[in-house]
C-alpha cells in the first residue's frame, strides 16, 4: 500500500520535514518514490507548509493513504483562494471566450 507521510531531513533540534509518498512498509527515512512538499514546525504553518496539491490529489485518487499527521496539516493550511482547481478554470476559460 502507498502512504503519503512526512520524512524527517532537519538536523538535531531543528526538524524539518518532506511530505512523501511511499511504500506502505518503508522505514521512515527509507526510499522515496515520490517528493510532493515541505513543512518546517519551526516557523508557523501559514508560512511554510508547502504542498503540491495536484500531485497530492493524484496520489489519493490511486489509493494512497495519508498519515494522520499529514492529514491535520492538510485541514489546518486550506488551499488559497484560486489556487485549487486552477487547470479546470484554464481549461473552461478559452470555451467561455
Amino acid at each position: 500500500m502507498v502512504t503519503i507521510r512526512l520524512t524527517r531531513v532537519g538536523s538535531k533540534k531543528r526538524p524539518f520535514f518532506r511530505i512523501v509518498v511511499v511504500e506502505g512498509r518503508t522505514a521512515r527515512d527509507g526510499s522515496v518514490v515520490e517528493s510532493v512538499g515541505l513543512y518546517d514546525p519551526r516557523r508557523k504553518p501559514q508560512e511554510f507548509f508547502q504542498l503540491d496539491r495536484e500531485r497530492f490529489g493524484y496520489w489519493v485518487s490511486k489509493g494512497a493513504k495519508a498519515s494522520s499527521t499529514l492529514k491535520t496539516l492538510v485541514a489546518r493550511n486550506p488551499a488559497p483562494a484560486g489556487a485549487e482547481g486552477t487547470a479546470a478554470a484554464e481549461a473552461a476559460a478559452p470555451a467561455a471566450s
